[in-house]
């Protein structure tokens, strides 16, 4: 079955409920998050990637609601750019971006404060259109400081790409973010004159399937996720 990843659905009481959407644009209009490919030709092995994945199968989205009494799904905090940043030590600095980050204390994290999974946490700083996003991270001490297994710096108004072979909050070396299906997005552009009104989510999603191709091809920056971009 193949996994498309969403940002969480959160209930009442939950810190990252209708987390809003950033005043920046999310990468520019020609950036490959944001470009139109259903004009495209066929991949020349879209028949193997459908294959792998099952021709008879439905897509599971990882979508706000709870497995194994954990929320499914990844939040995101929006922050000023008066945000503090605090110091954030990596377990992959060498390929990650060096703090300080402005993560707030009581940043949400993906799984919820005492999850055992991948624990993302996402920042998007409104005023200086950065996206911060980090893997396996953990508060220290109230969150004075943050531990994260690795992080990456994104500006939004830029197209520029991470290294080759560098991972980042994500594993195939992408930001998360602009990969999200949003709360925004599905439920708040729509009108209460029409009930679809103007929801859709106009950036591509990604896609998690096995491994079919090596080296990886741009935007992905490493081989080590199952993963596929679609719009």
């Amino acid at each position: 079955m193949a996994r498309w990843r969403l940002s969480r659905l959160s209930g009442p009481g939950d810190s990252a409920v209708a987390a809003g959407e950033p005043s920046c644009a999310v990468f520019p209009a020609d950036n490959p998050w944001n470009t139109d490919i259903s004009a495209y030709p066929v991949h020349p092995r879209s028949d193997a990637f459908v294959n792998s994945v099952g021709r008879t199968e439905r897509l599971h989205p990882d979508f706000g609601t709870v497995w194994n009494g954990a929320p499914i799904g990844i939040p995101y905090v929006i922050v000023p750019g008066s945000q503090p940043k605090v110091p954030v030590s990596f377990d992959y600095a060498d390929e990650s971006d060096p703090g300080p980050y402005p993560v707030p204390p009581d940043a949400p994290i993906e799984g919820s404060s005492n999850s055992g999974g991948d624990r993302h946490v996402l920042v998007i700083d409104n005023d200086n259109c950065a996206l911060y996003e980090m893997f396996d991270a953990h508060p220290v001490n109230g969150g004075e400081s943050w531990t994260a297994g690795s992080g990456a710096v994104f500006n939004l108004n830029s197209n520029a790409l991470r290294p080759d072979f560098w991972t980042s909050g994500d594993a195939a070396g992408l930001p998360i973010f602009p990969g999200l299906v949003r709360y925004e997005e599905v439920v708040e552009r729509g009108s209460s004159t029409t009930r679809c009104g103007s929801r859709s989510v106009r950036h591509s999603v990604p896609l998690f399937i096995p491994p079919l191709i090596s080296p990886p091809t741009t935007p992905t920056r490493t081989c080590r996720l199952w993963d596929f971009a679609f719009a």
